[in-house]
């Protein structure tokens, strides 16, 4: 006799689906094909175990499996529970009229119940894009899929439910959840808050910048200015997730097998921070069995790497091309993928290697050359690509010890918020640029005119500073981005759309590369900001 049940194998962060046909006729043996991985092939001992526990027999009669797409690698333990309940249809110990209907994945240990699985999201998405009635999957994963609506989603314990349900003797309820109120609950729920930073408030008038326009940031500075501390209360200010970002952020981290057993949709942006000795692979993706690096698991959100120059330059020459393209292409001989990686970039360095240039009252003791030798590790267009590179110097005692908390994180957000929704009319309409950071050469034309003075002075940095077409693109953007700031508490989010960039916009921006190369540690001839 002949079953068909249905699974899916995640590609990328997508799913496909997967036809497990199954024969049980006269002959001996058992036959798995369709380009099974070994995890795959070994689902024979599991299975046969697993029906043996719940007191069902192993067809004493030959069985071939085949797992259709043929051309298509099934990776993983997750299709023991589709191939042993079309074992046990095709030898008639179960009815399997109605498992046509629905997507079935999950992994079933020797007792027969059935384990957690990845990628249990783009699975349900799949299902419902191609009509399946429910999706049928561990408990574990019930509530990371039950998000996706119009499709009933069962949790399952053990192998013996699954049979039941199908043969009618078993009553299952499908998991419902109220995705948007679910979602809108815990969006902002921080456990850091930047009241709790004393001082510092150019660099967090930086961090509102970046977070405004989704601009990458270096912060360079002495060991205890709090660097660290501030790269951490970041994703407090970010604008909050939308559903459609919160559905592909967490596709991302459920294929990855990153997300929390009972979680449901991710609501608060990501933040990476990764240790400086991990590999190119681990931070763009890709492996024998492919998922998503550190980069594809900050999209969305925040990468942070602390200690910059500490990575290898291989790790960090991988990042300019996703930095650019905002997705991350692995091509290798046995596959080509696609992953997302639109992430904002925050950094953060010791000025030197004793850590001391630049500071106020600590002598630098490296010898001579090693401050432009350690600022080398990070090469001149990856430090292109950032836009606001910005010093940090200690806090002082009185500023340390004082009492008054400093703005909140809510405050600022708003005001964060605001400068966003200005960029959103912009770029309404307009595939694939949310924010400023985004813009197309076509749209800095667009938007990002200067008039006489602000090109006056705009020339004046680039000829003196020796800064590179990117970085003069860069600033026209974190220009663009201060404006939308500045107009968001005076002017309508229609007039604020198209409001011109002023000098003092300008100078703000240029402030904001007083890293570059040919000037780190001079000073600037630029009227500080207005804010």
């Amino acid at each position: 006799m002949l079953i068909k049940t249905y699974g899916a194998a995640v590609q990328g962060i997508d799913a496909i689906v997967v036809t497990i046909e199954v024969s049980v006729h006269q002959g001996v043996g058992f036959s798995l094909v369709g380009l099974p991985d070994t995890a795959v092939k070994e689902s024979f001992q599991r299975v046969q175990t697993a029906l043996a526990q719940c007191g069902m027999k192993w067809p004493h009669r030959a069985v071939v499996v085949n797992m259709s797409p043929a051309d298509v690698r099934k990776e993983g333990a997750a299709y023991d529970l589709p191939i042993a309940l079309g074992i046990l249809a095709a030898s008639e110990q179960m009815s399997g009229e109605s498992m046509a209907g629905y997507m079935i994945m999950g992994e079933m240990s020797l007792d027969g119940s059935v384990l957690p699985i990845r990628g249990a999201l783009p699975m349900a998405i799949k299902a419902r894009e191609l009509g399946f009635k429910g999706l049928i999957l561990p408990k574990a994963n019930v509530t990371e899929a039950a998000v996706v609506n119009n499709l009933e989603v069962y949790g399952v314990e053990n192998l013996r439910e699954v049979m039941g349900f199908f043969d009618g003797s078993c009553h299952l309820e499908p998991t419902v959840i109220n995705t948007r109120e679910e979602f809108g609950r815990a969006q902002s729920d921080f456990d850091c808050d930047f009241s709790e930073v004393k001082g510092q408030e150019n660099v967090k008038r930086a961090f509102e910048v970046a977070c405004a326009g989704g601009h990458n940031i270096l912060l360079v500075g002495a060991p205890g200015a709090g660097k660290s501390m501030m790269a951490k209360r970041l994703p407090s200010i970010l604008p909050p997730l939308t559903l459609q970002e919160a559905l592909e952020t967490t596709k991302i981290h459920s294929v990855a097998g990153k997300l929390k057993r009972g979680s449901m949709l991710m609501t608060t942006r990501p933040f990476r921070a990764p240790h400086h000795t991990i590999s190119p692979v681990a931070l763009v993706g890709g492996g024998t069995y492919p998922v998503p690096g550190e980069i594809s698991l900050a999209h969305n959100g925040v990468l942070f790497l602390d200690e910059f120059p500490e990575f290898s330059r291989q790790v960090l020459e991988v990042m300019r091309q996703p930095l650019e393209d905002g997705h991350i292409s692995i091509a290798r001989a046995r596959y080509s993928i696609d992953y997302p990686a639109g992430f904002m970039l925050v950094a953060s360095m010791n000025p030197c290697p004793c850590g001391y240039y630049n500071h106020p009252s600590k002598e630098c003791t490296c010898p001579p050359g090693a401050v432009t030798k350690y600022l080398g590790r990070i090469s001149g267009p990856l430090m292109d690509r950032i836009d606001l590179q910005v010093e940090i110097m200690p806090v002082p005692f009185e500023e340390l010890s004082s009492a008054a908390p400093g703005e909140s994180s809510e405050t600022i957000r708003a005001r964060v918020i605001k400068a966003r929704a200005i960029q959103s009319h912009r770029y309404k309409g307009i595939a694939g640029v949310h924010c400023n950071a985004q813009m197309t050469s076509r749209l800095l034309e667009r938007y990002c005119r200067l008039d006489e003075e602000c090109m006056r002075v705009l020339e004046t940095a680039m000829k003196r500073f020796d800064m590179s077409a990117r970085a003069y693109d860069r600033i026209r953007k974190v220009a663009r981005t201060i404006a939308d700031i500045d107009y968001s508490s005076s002017l309508p989010v229609e007039e604020a759309a198209v409001a011109p960039i002023l000098v003092h916009h300008m100078a703000e921006a240029i402030s904001y590369r007083n890293l570059d190369r040919s000037t780190w540690g001079a000073s600037t001839d630029f009227p500080a900001s207005r804010h």
